[in-house]
């Protein structure tokens, strides 16, 4: 398992912040962004999905066949706020897929057993 890089008392707190304010800032986002793709790793150990919340952060989880060249078969990817949303159960997987703030592709590309990886309140 990949080390964490953030610490779980920053990426909560950069995730609080990104919650509470209409536009954080940039650095904010990017940690909160980085912090849920880690808990995601932690939670969805392998390499059969990655998941791509640009610009800030990718990474591959969920068990199964790995990956190891090319575009992975099974891809997750949506913008910052769809990923907070999904990621602290403030939205469901269906809608923001139905709504097409998810694009994914493959048989293993869907989240909806994993999500979410937090609840925060607000």
């Amino acid at each position: 398992m990949a080390r964490r890089k953030i610490s779980h008392e920053a990426g909560m707190a950069a995730l609080d912040r990104a919650l509470a304010e209409e536009t954080p800032p940039r650095p904010v986002l990017a940690t909160a962004v980085r912090y849920l793709l880690e808990e995601l790793a932690a939670i969805a150990p392998g390499n059969s999905v990655e998941v791509r919340v640009p610009p800030f952060g990718a990474v591959q989880c969920v068990a199964g066949p790995r990956h190891t060249r090319g575009t992975p078969p099974n891809v997750v990817e949506l913008d910052p706020a769809t990923w907070i949303a999904l990621a602290t159960g403030r939205e469901d997987w269906d809608s923001a897929v139905a709504d097409a703030r998810v694009i994914a592709s493959g048989s293993r590309a869907d989240l909806i057993a994993i999500l979410p990886l937090v609840r925060r309140t607000g």
